[in-house]
C-alpha cells in the first residue's frame, strides 16, 4: 500500500491529521475509516457538530440513492456542518454520492431532490448500454491536480448509475477555477473528481481503489491544515457562538 507523503514531524501526534467521517448512516463508512487510518490519519466516525467542526478534515461518504443520502445528511445536520466548514476554508472530502449531493439537485427514477448547491448542475442517469458503471476505470486528471499527484494514470473503482455529466462552474473573480477530473463509461463522459479550494470530492471509491486510492487519500491528507493540540474546544466554541 502507498505510504502517506512524508512531512516534517510526521511521527508526532501534533502532525497527525485528525479527520471526522460524517456518520449519517451510509453503508461504506467502516471501509472509509480503515482506509483513512491506513493513510495516516487519526479518524473518528461521528455526527457530533463540535468534533466535525474542530477536525482538520471532514469526509462525507455516500452510497445508494441521491434522495436517501441527502435526507440522511440533513437529518444529522450535516448540511450546516459542511457549510460552516467551507465558509471557514476547512477541508471537506465527498465520496461517491457524497460528491453528487454537492450539486444543485439529483434526478433518479423521475424523482428530483435538492442537493447542497455547493456546485451548479444536476446529477442525471448515465447514458450507457451497461448500467451501473461498476469496476475499474482510468481518469483524465485535471491539469495541476494535487489530489491525483503520482496516480494520474492509475485506475480507480467506480460503482454508480448516476453522475454529473456536465460542469458549468468556472473562475469567479480572483478565485481559481475548480480542477475537474473526468472519466468515461461506454462513451458517456462524467465528472470523476473535483478540487475546489476547501471542497474536494470523488465519484469513485478511493477506499476500494487499492494502492492508487491509498495514495490519493494520502495526497488529500497532506493538504490538510494542522491545528495546534488543545484547540478543538476553542474552535468548536467559536463556531457555535457564530451560528445563527
Amino acid at each position: 500500500m502507498a505510504e502517506p507523503s512524508a512531512e516534517p514531524g510526521a511521527g508526532d501526534a501534533a502532525a497527525t491529521p485528525r479527520v471526522v467521517v460524517l456518520d449519517h448512516g451510509s453503508g461504506n463508512v467502516r471501509s472509509v475509516v480503515r482506509a483513512l487510518e491506513a493513510a495516516g490519519a487519526a479518524v473518528e466516525l461521528t455526527a457530533d457538530r463540535d468534533l466535525a467542526l474542530a477536525a482538520d478534515g471532514l469526509v462525507v461518504p455516500g452510497v445508494g440513492a441521491f434522495a436517501a443520502t441527502i435526507e440522511q445528511v440533513l437529518a444529522v445536520g450535516g448540511d450546516r456542518i459542511i457549510e460552516r466548514r467551507l465558509a471557514g476554508g476547512l477541508p471537506v472530502l465527498g465520496i461517491c454520492v457524497g460528491l453528487q449531493i454537492m450539486f444543485d439537485a439529483g434526478t433518479e427514477h423521475g424523482q428530483r431532490s435538492a442537493g447542497l448547491a455547493q456546485w451548479p448542475g444536476e446529477i442525471t442517469g448515465l447514458q450507457a448500454s451497461v448500467v451501473p458503471h461498476m469496476g475499474w476505470n482510468t481518469v483524465e486528471a485535471a491539469d495541476g491536480t494535487q489530489l491525483f499527484r503520482g496516480v494520474e494514470s492509475e485506475r480507480f473503482y467506480f460503482v454508480h448509475s448516476y453522475a454529473a455529466r456536465e460542469w458549468t462552474m468556472e473562475q469567479i473573480g480572483s478565485l481559481a477555477a475548480p480542477k475537474v477530473t473526468w472519466a468515461e463509461h461506454d462513451g458517456d463522459r462524467f465528472v470523476a473528481a473535483v478540487e475546489n479550494d476547501a471542497l474536494t470530492a470523488t465519484q469513485f471509491h478511493p477506499e476500494k481503489s487499492g494502492d492508487a486510492g491509498a495514495k490519493l487519500l494520502a495526497n488529500w491528507l497532506g493538504t490538510l491544515p494542522r491545528r495546534r493540540p488543545g484547540a478543538e474546544g476553542a474552535a468548536a466554541g467559536a463556531q457555535q457562538e457564530a451560528s445563527p
